[in-house]
């Protein structure tokens, strides 16, 4: 891996679960100095054994203590990773400080993309480049076809392909990014809830015939919310009765590949890195 283009010195903006921790293991794998800044209430305290010596824990909406922990630390490059759940925001379980209050000046909706890329360009004008959340798991990627012994059927497939077309238009929207599918109907839309509770409710409507698709983005931005699957959507899809997991291959986060793949088989879950219109 060729990190030269990066500086010696990165940030780490640590959301919900394992991402934050395979990006800050292989930051520091890779010798850089990680300035770890993780949000109460969704980082995982499990981060502070990987980077003991440089975390400051901030609530979200403080805005202006992140800016202040990455200059103190003289960072200029940042990584953003890891789940927000935005119920807390709808629930009013945030108190914006005044650098939050100006970076959502003017902003016309709260949709993740747009809310995640003014932040973004905010932090750059405050001197904190957010750079390519994947940058240092490029090999998180590197999988395609069928990971599993058991082979989707020919109507799995079907429904794989038009899962791919329907979890595309809602992505595009800003919805979501995933599908429950049966029959070539959808059953059920990854919302404001999350992938995981999106499944569990698809899956009692499918009634163990459930096919679930994740896709990133058209024109994804890399710099943040990139797909990701691990183990506890896989539990989801166990505990939905769901028979086939397909994500888009290449643009998907994958966690654990390894266990990932021995738990769908235990599962007997048909896991598929899948390209869409083009096939496997």
């Amino acid at each position: 891996m060729n990190l030269s283009t990066l500086k010696s010195k990165i940030g780490v903006i640590a959301g919900y679960g394992d991402l934050p921790k395979e990006v800050c293991r292989a930051a520091k794998k890779n010798e850089y100095d990680v300035a770890l800044c993780a949000i109460k209430g969704e980082a995982d305290p499990e981060l502070e054994s990987i980077v003991p010596d440089n975390v400051s824990w901030i609530k979200l909406g403080e805005l202006g203590k992140l800016i202040k922990f990455f200059k103190k630390n003289n960072i200029t490059e940042a990584i953003l990773c890891g789940k927000i759940h935005k119920i807390n925001i709808l629930k009013g379980n945030v108190l914006p400080d005044l650098e939050m209050i100006k970076m959502l000046s003017g902003i016309r909706t709260f949709k993740d993309h747009s809310l995640l890329e003014r932040l973004c360009n905010y932090l750059e004008s405050r001197g904190v480049k957010i750079i390519d959340s994947t940058y240092f798991i490029k090999d998180f990627f590197n999988i395609e076809g069928v990971l599993t012994r058991l082979k989707p059927s020919t109507s799995e497939w079907e429904d794989v392909q038009f899962g791919f077309e329907m979890a595309k238009q809602i992505a595009d929207l800003d919805i979501g990014q995933t599908v429950v599918v049966r029959n070539k109907s959808v059953v059920a839309v990854e919302s404001i809830e999350g992938t995981d509770q999106a499944i569990l409710r698809g899956g009692k409507l499918a009634e163990e015939g459930g096919v679930v698709v994740k896709v990133a983005r058209p024109n994804q931005d890399m710099r943040f919310d990139v797909p990701t699957i691990g183990p506890d959507t896989l539990q989801a899809c166990h505990e939905a009765k769901i028979r086939v997991l397909a994500f888009e291959q290449g643009k998907t986060i994958l966690l654990h590949s390894e266990k990932l793949i021995d738990m769908a088989n235990e599962f007997k879950i048909k896991l598929i890195a899948f390209e869409g219109n083009n096939g496997i």
